[in-house]
């Protein structure tokens, strides 16, 4: 009897622990949204290589990288090992930094190191004057706030509507996700970037299979 109570406990136990950790925020259909239809870029606001960028029909993971952005890049690494490598050749994703004007060669450095170990082609920096950055940061609505380089370390999810995306619930109110600490990157953000995701392949398949039926009644 005690011998079945030991391995219960070591092989039953933590397998139905994982289920029901696993099954938990990600039984979720939707996630919330915190602001809806957040502006799009300025025009004049352009990336390393000279273009626009803009979040029109694209889900983005943004950040605000402020004039410390060299200093601060451990943050911008660890999203990349948690966040950027692992979804970074999905078609519709996006990351967007948006930095201070004069920190170009800082963030070339950047994504210089970054490229070593990541394909860069689906990361932008955009550059904008501060005071541009904190005026577009008060859109968002958000209760965080930048800090005085103009930069903050939490990274914020926009769906392709422009909707920023998080969680409601006072009791795990979440807008942004702290990209100084690896842990929320890889439970609270991973869990929340699953459901934006899987909220796109529902539609796309949704879409897909109407366009399918349409195609067939012409046909007929």
């Amino acid at each position: 009897m005690k011998k079945n109570l030991v391995l219960f406990v070591l092989f039953v136990l933590p397998i139905v622990a994982y289920l029901f950790f696993a099954s938990g925020i990600n039984s979720f259909s939707k996630l919330p949204t915190v602001t809806a239809k957040v502006p799009d870029f300025p025009a004049s606001w352009k990336a390393l290589d000279g273009k626009p960028v803009s979040l029109d029909k694209k889900i983005t993971v943004l950040g605000f990288g402020g004039k410390k952005v060299l200093e601060n890049r451990g943050n911008i690494f660890n999203l990349n090992q948690k966040i950027y490598q692992r979804y970074h050749e999905f078609k519709d994703l996006q990351f967007v930094t948006i930095c201070p004007e004069g920190t170009q060669q800082d963030v070339q450095e950047i994504v210089k190191a970054i490229g070593a170990i990541s394909d860069t082609r689906h990361w932008s920096f955009v550059f904008a004057k501060e005071d541009e950055i904190n005026a577009y940061f008060q859109t968002l609505k958000l209760k965080g706030k930048l800090n005085d380089d103009s930069g903050t370390d939490h990274v914020y999810i926009i769906d392709k509507e422009r909707n920023l995306r998080g969680r409601k619930d006072p009791k795990e109110y979440k807008e942004g996700y702290s990209t100084f600490h690896p842990s929320e990157l890889s439970n609270e953000m991973l869990d929340d970037f699953k459901i934006i995701l899987y909220e796109y392949r529902a539609a796309l398949k949704k879409n897909n299979s109407y366009l399918k039926n349409q195609k067939r009644n012409v046909e007929e």
